[in-house]
């Protein structure tokens, strides 16, 4: 190829170019602005959390028992490893990690209601010392009047709500567009809203030598306050990370088998942490 024609192709491609991006950015400018949170929309998304948890009083309460712990440490329990395919994505098993479920409405522009499953765990930490004050008239080790310090030790309680500490809740959600970006491909946006709901947690408890109940029960209620950053991607793909501080007050536990009488009470905050991926669309004419 001589040097004019080279000249020339490298003059046309430059030109080509020019037009394509001249085009796209016309085209970006003539589309009508995509308004995420316009009344008529809906959302539903699917992701993991972490949870943390303030000591708490825990309440035994039996036929020959009645005992009170005071100050507590619980932690969450993360199914590891993180994010493996059988576990977290597994469609027989995506409800074996913490996980949150949540589809909403938009009744007007900014403002949500929505509906979930905050499918948390609760595990109380074993080996610690801890203050106790009642009675155990059980025959056994444990059997006393007691006003001291005790080891939690496993042959004594366990107790956790790990299938799970289960918050089903509505929440009110106002939304705040920061912006497009890149040619009105993603839109960030940011989001604040206050709930409340139900507890109905299957919890696990091995108390003294008492059989453990493993059944679920409705056994309180909570409320929350959350703030997050909401993510939309080609209008439809929806990241959201959220932080959440919560209340929640369980006043009916039940600790053993079906027949045995025992229950527990305890409240606490919770602070939790989402993230989560899902799709956000229009069932309205936009």
């Amino acid at each position: 190829m001589n040097s004019v024609s080279g000249r020339r192709l490298k003059f046309f491609v430059k030109t080509l170019l020019l037009i394509c991006i001249s085009r796209a950015n016309v085209t970006a400018q003539e589309a009508p602005a995509f308004r995420p949170y316009k009344k008529g929309r809906m959302f539903a998304y699917w992701g993991w959390n972490r949870g943390f948890y303030s000591n708490s009083d825990i309440k035994l309460r039996g036929d020959d028992y009645n005992l009170t712990l005071y100050g507590v440490p619980a932690h969450d329990r993360v199914t590891k490893p993180v994010f493996n395919y059988n576990d977290y994505f597994k469609l027989s098993r995506i409800t074996i990690p913490q996980t949150n479920f949540r589809i909403g409405y938009f009744i007007k522009d900014n403002w949500a209601v929505s509906a979930g499953v905050d499918h948390m765990k609760y595990v109380m930490d074993n080996n610690r010392m801890a203050m106790a004050k009642g009675v155990i008239e059980r025959e056994g080790n444990y059997r006393g009047v007691y006003n001291n310090n005790i080891k939690l030790e496993e042959d004594f309680l366990t107790f956790e709500h790990t299938d799970g500490l289960n918050y089903v809740n509505a929440e009110v959600e106002y939304y705040r567009s920061l912006g497009s970006f890149l040619y009105r491909a993603l839109n960030v946006g940011v989001l604040v809203g206050a709930g409340a709901g139900a507890l109905v947690p299957k919890t696990n408890v091995k108390f003294l030598d008492y059989e453990r109940n493993d059944r679920f029960h409705l056994s309180g209620f909570g409320a929350d306050l959350k703030a997050g950053l909401d993510l939309i991607a080609f209008r439809h793909l929806n990241l959201k990370l959220e932080a959440k501080k919560g209340y929640i007050d369980m006043p009916d536990i039940i600790l053993h088998k079906k027949g045995i009488n025992g229950k527990a009470k305890q409240h606490f905050w919770f602070t939790e942490l989402t993230g989560t991926i899902g799709v956000n669309f229009s069932i309205l004419k936009q």
